[in-house]
């Protein structure tokens, strides 16, 4: 006996914007793989029907979305919920990565379908929101986690939040994952003037909460003798953008943003240290990227980050013990080779997408069971 589960809350496969995309693709060829048959949510811009294809065999239903930004993420959440709901045949599951439309999750709480939801790092503490939006995600998050059958959280601090408000029983930890990078070619790397194992870099959003200015400024405190490889939009509009620029020496290289998945993973792999600065956000994809890459990292000591990359790797607060702690990492390539080789044996044991698929198939089967529907074990992995 298969069984049938609708992933939404993404903008589809193949994954082309971040980490849920990323997730839902790989869960899904993971439980195509183990006998599920698997319904991944598509969103396309403009106007048109909504049309049913395959991809890699999982179907696809691609829902057409005129509307842009977080308005249009709403639109296509409540036309998604709306077709799964008029297309749910009993023994179905939902998986819904994220609770921004959490409201409308009650609607298939009201027609008894079981609903797996990935509660996505606390997103209403991030400061970048505004009060308004903060209010409105958490009101979302209250209701997704209210309605769910069970909530999948990205982090064990992620889950011990969950289970104080939600109760214990619900709550599973289940993280973001990676493919492993044991090779990758030096011309990404070459073409930006760099040479493969002689440079630093970081990656994420250039925004105050990512630590991206205190990385820059304590890099920059004195010659380094080898490059800081910033990727990002940095621009001229932005006064934090600006400010970062300004703070960096003439050993910060700032490439701007690149989107090519190869690209980024040539420049991980490759880099001597990985400086993660996070300070929110449970378990991020672009920090697990890098340990599957076997990066030394150098990351924002916070609960978050220590748990993701171990106590084998390097941690800094501020400018003030980053420093220090780069004049030492740059002067040990030994103490950087054994970081390394701790970050991909943390990797391994925690972050593939193979113990995760077979995670969100425990889930997805344990959903199914508290609605009173039978599964196999062995058919249903």
């Amino acid at each position: 006996m298969s069984h049938t589960v609708r992933i939404l809350g993404t903008h589809g496969v193949p994954a082309a914007y971040g980490g849920f995309e990323t997730a839902a693709e790989n869960v899904g060829l993971y439980l195509r793989e183990h006998g599920w048959d698997v319904v991944v949510y598509c969103q396309l811009p403009g106007e048109g029907e909504t049309t049913v294809d395959e991809w890699n065999g999982l179907q696809r239903v691609l829902i057409h979305e005129p509307k842009e930004g977080w308005r249009g993420t709403s639109a296509f959440d409540l036309t998604s919920i709306r077709h799964a709901t008029a297309a749910y045949e009993p023994g179905e599951v939902w998986l819904t990565f994220g609770y921004n439309t959490g409201v409308f999750d009650v609607l298939p709480r009201l027609r008894g379908i079981p609903n797996v939801i990935n509660m996505d790092g606390m997103e209403w503490t991030r400061r970048r929101w505004g009060l308004v939006k903060q209010g409105i995600l958490l009101a979302n998050e209250r209701l997704a986690g209210w309605v769910g059958d069970v909530l999948i959280a990205d982090h064990p601090v992620i889950a011990k939040y969950l289970r104080r408000h939600f109760g214990k029983s619900r709550v599973q930890t289940i993280t973001y994952g990676a493919h492993e990078a044991t090779s990758a070619p030096t011309a990404p790397v070459e073409e930006l003037g760099l040479t493969p194992g002689d440079y630093a870099m970081i990656v994420c959003r250039p925004i105050p909460e990512n630590s991206v200015l205190e990385i820059v400024t304590a890099w920059s405190a004195h010659e380094r003798g080898m490059p800081l490889v910033v990727v990002g939009p940095y621009g001229d509009e932005d006064p934090y953008h600006v400010a970062v620029r300004e703070a960096a020496s003439s050993e910060v290289v700032f490439p701007g943003a690149i989107f090519e998945p190869e690209r980024i993973q040539a420049l991980r792999f490759h880099s001597a240290l990985y400086l993660h600065g996070h300070t929110v956000g449970g378990t991020n994809p672009s920090l697990v990227e890098a340990m599957a890459a076997g990066n030394a990292v150098v990351a924002h000591g916070n609960p978050y980050n220590t748990w993701v990359a171990g106590p084998d790797n390097a941690y800094f607060q501020g400018v003030e013990d980053l420093t220090p702690l780069l004049d030492d990492l740059l002067a040990d390539p030994e103490r950087r080779a054994r970081m390394g080789r701790a970050s991909r044996a943390r990797f391994q044991a925690e972050f593939t997408w193979d113990k995760i698929g077979s995670e969100y198939a425990r889930a997805l089967r344990t959903a199914l069971q508290r609605r009173g529907i039978r599964t196999e074990t062995g058919v249903v992995a």
